[in-house]
């Protein structure tokens, strides 16, 4: 919850007050003051039920509220956002590159296994086109650069 009571008042009307208001006013223009009245004698919550009828336009309320001025209709969250530094999974501390086993200072495991070998393959293909988009830039013979 806020911790402004202002905030916290102007939160509390938003999210429940506008909503129930929304729908007694559409109920009153459709049906007259018998319209409200019918949902208070026909049993069960009414407030939620208002609440439910009325979400739909309250929640176009906020979002003009929130174009006019942002916060104004939906309450701003104010978020903390840190960086994690990685963590290499615990079996990967033995498999990383350096002889003792311990952290490798790169950050990076070595692969192994089918994995291994989708990587050379991957890593060949890259090499063979490299080769030959260097023949293809290199001059021909005799002409100027």
């Amino acid at each position: 919850m806020a911790a402004d009571p202002l905030d916290a008042l102007r939160l509390a009307l938003m999210q429940d007050v506008l909503p129930v208001g929304m729908a007694v006013v559409e109920r009153a223009r459709r049906a007259g003051p018998q319209g409200v009245v019918e949902v208070f004698t026909a049993g069960g919550d009414p407030l939620a039920q208002l609440r439910q009828e009325g979400e739909p336009a309250a929640r176009s309320v906020r979002e003009n509220l929130d174009r006019f001025q942002p916060g104004l209709g939906n309450p701003v969250i104010k978020v903390s956002v840190h960086d994690v530094p990685a963590q290499a999974p615990p079996s990967a501390a033995t498999a990383s590159g350096s002889p003792s086993g311990g952290p490798n200072p790169g950050g990076t495991t070595q692969a192994t296994g089918p994995e291994r070998a989708a990587l050379q393959a991957t890593l060949a293909r890259i090499d063979a086109r490299l080769r030959l988009l260097e023949q293809r830039l290199e001059p021909v013979a005799g002409e100027q650069p």
